[in-house]
């Protein structure tokens, strides 16, 4: 075994220079050079065997390294086994690679790194070129100048680890004090919120007491305001029967008036001359004398005064006697037009006959007249002939005869679009609304414009005739309303109160009434005579963009830009039932003739007929895009719609 270990030696020595590993000290490394040379690596090639090679070789059989096969014998392979182990922990023993060497510093590189260190860059370029001098010279041998002791290296790394340490401990106390300032700061919003938090606790348990004690109040108020609500629909119904009763005290005064004003002076002075004197007339009236009765009686003003008449006509004549005085006394513009006080009631109103034509839901798409280049924003029907007047946003309005499908009239001289147009009573003009903030009224037979009515300051929606055919309101997008007398050519009235665009309005059949509906979400209810709002309704929750009444009822529709269509109650002034068939807006809304069937145009392309007496609804769908405007003819026969696609579509 020790003859082994002294052969596996100098290869170890070997692979220790050729790895440049120090596994010995230098002195045993001398002693092994000195008694056995040098060793090195030499490479070698070995060819294959030829006849001409004269390298000799010997070959060394490997019987003592390896047992033949079937003569193993178990205790000598385990006596090899003990033998392999034992030497492997020796040399484990003797021979420990360690992971890295450690060079120690020289003095040289010492002083060098020192002053490169301190920044002696002068200092260095002496220090260099005396020892290298001296080394040249040989004055001075590198190997005899040793190594620096570890000492000093472990002291230059301590000295830099301890300023580190100090740059350390600095950031780290600058980052403890702005860590305390945060913690003081949010323990000072802390407590803040804290008591804030209370605070709102106590305001919140205070308005929930408040809450309840309202509610107490509340609960104690409801039959009061139960039993003022009743009361406040019987004053409206008196107030309604009141001005009733006024109209018909205002009928008979005028009657009254027109008997005095007939009985002229010259008449009375020939009756009194017919006679023997101013007796006469008593001896005729005396018992046993017969006379004839005149058709006319004519009434003193003595004689009136002693007449016996109601309290409440006392009253409403006294009334209507200061109103004519007053507008005589004011009346500046002998051509202004006085609103009538005596119009009859509206036929169709407390009409209990059944119609003629009743209403239908089956109506079909028949006929397509293309009478417009743009969108058709308005369609109104003749009220004595099968004549259909449409108005447009290319400025101009046509009247179309229906028997032959022909356009008799085409009118031109707005600059803008075209809104709205209503025909006079009679049927003979024609009143148009555009966004030129003008209205214009033409002779329907002639087409030319007669009058011009400017005083909006922005687009005007809508106009309208009042019964009488003098006057002509309008509404805008200024907010505001006018009416226009006709004979004077002016604005007599300005109704302000909307606080959006006025984009509906309609004067109530046989009367002064006017309704409103506004961008504003509400409908206002206006007397023409003064210019006041007499009520407002309010239940919209959009915009409202038409509103009508119903010739044959006390009902009002009106549709807004959601889809809703409300009908309202205009003698209790209060809603009665609400039908959403939106999303897409109700761009208008009419009535028929007989006021059982309520007609809605969509911007969704459809029409919704609305069958007031079932409740039931049905759809006609015919339209590619937006549908304007709707109007029934007078026979209800036939219904006809005006859309964005410029055409007016009859269905029947």
């Amino acid at each position: 075994m020790a003859a082994q270990r002294e052969g596996i030696t100098p290869p170890l020595r070997v692979l220790e220079e050729a790895l440049g590993l120090g596994l010995t000290t230098a002195g045993d490394v001398e002693d092994a050079v000195a008694a056995e040379g040098t060793y090195y690596l030499e490479q070698v090639t070995i060819t294959e065997a030829s006849e001409d090679d004269d390298f000799e070789y010997e070959e060394i059989p490997d019987d003592n390294f390896s047992i033949p096969e079937g003569e193993e014998d178990l205790t000598k392979a385990m006596q090899m086994f003990q033998e392999q182990v034992t030497d492997s922990q020796i040399l484990e023993q003797k021979t420990v690679l360690p992971s890295k060497r450690e060079v120690p510093e020289v003095i040289e590189d010492f002083l060098c790194n020192f002053l490169i260190k301190m920044g002696m860059t002068r200092t260095l370029d002496c220090f260099q070129s005396e020892w290298y001098e001296l080394i040249q010279k040989g004055v001075t041998e590198v190997s005899g100048a040793g190594n620096v002791p570890d000492v000093y290296s472990q002291n230059m790394l301590l000295e830099n680890e301890n300023k580190n340490l100090k740059k350390d401990l600095k950031h780290y106390k600058q980052a403890a004090d702005k860590a305390r300032e945060d913690l003081l700061k949010t323990q000072k919003e802390r407590d803040f919120h804290r008591m804030h938090h209370k605070r709102i606790v106590q305001e919140k348990n205070k308005l929930i007491n408040d809450l309840k004690g309202l509610k107490l109040h509340y609960a104690s108020y409801e039959p009061t305001i139960r039993v003022l609500l009743e009361k406040h629909q019987t004053l409206l119904k008196q107030k309604m029967m009141t001005s009733l009763e006024r109209d018909k005290a205002a009928k008979k005064v005028c009657l009254l008036r027109r008997c005095r004003i007939n009985y002229t002076p010259t008449a009375m002075s020939k009756s009194y001359n017919q006679g023997s004197g101013p007796g006469t007339k008593f001896k005729l009236m005396e018992p046993g004398n017969s006379y004839q009765a005149s058709k006319i009686r004519v009434v003193s003003d003595s004689e009136k005064n002693c007449e016996a008449e109601d309290p409440t006509q006392k009253g409403l004549l006294r009334e209507v006697r200061e109103q004519t005085k007053y507008k005589t006394r004011m009346k500046d513009n002998t051509k202004d037009t006085e609103f009538p006080t005596d119009m009859p009631p509206n036929p169709n109103l407390y009409s209990r006959k059944e119609n003629n034509f009743p209403e239908k839901l089956g109506y079909r798409l028949k006929t397509i007249y293309k009478l417009h280049e743009l969108p058709v924003s308005c369609i109104i029907m003749h009220p004595h002939k099968d004549i259909l007047v449409s108005c447009s946003e290319d400025r101009l309005w046509k009247a179309m005869g229906l028997s032959k499908a022909k356009v008799l009239v085409t009118g031109t001289g707005h600059t803008d679009w075209l809104s709205n147009c209503c025909l006079h009573p009679s049927g003979n003009k024609l009143a148009t609304s555009s966004g030129d903030t003008t209205v214009k009224l033409w002779d329907l037979s002639k087409g030319n414009c007669i009058l011009t009515l400017e005083g909006h300051k922005h687009a005007v929606w809508s106009c309208t005739w009042h019964s009488c055919g003098d006057f002509v309101a309008s509404s805008s997008l200024d907010t505001t309303s006018k009416i226009w007398d006709v004979n004077s050519e002016r604005c007599r009235c300005t109704l302000y109160g909307h606080t959006d665009s006025v984009n509906s309005i309609e004067f109530f059949l046989c009367s002064n009434t006017l309704l409103t509906g506004s961008a504003d979400k509400s409908l206002s209810i206006w007397d023409a005579r003064t210019g006041q709002c007499e009520q407002s309704l309010y239940g919209h929750m959009h915009s409202i963009n038409d509103a009508t009444f119903n010739p044959r009822d006390h009902i009002i529709a009106s549709c807004d830009s959601c889809g809703v269509i409300k009908l309202w109650d205009f003698r209790k002034l209060l809603p009665i039932v609400s039908i959403d068939v939106g999303p897409s807006p109700g761009n208008e809304v009419n009535f028929d003739s007989s006021g059982q069937l309520l007609a809605q145009a969509s911007d969704s392309g459809v029409i919704h007929l609305l069958d007031l007496k079932s409740g039931q609804i049905h759809k006609l769908m015919g339209h590619e895009d937006e549908v304007h405007t709707v109007a029934f003819s007078q026979d209800t026969e036939r219904l006809f719609s005006g859309g964005s696609e410029g055409t007016v579509r009859m269905w029947s």
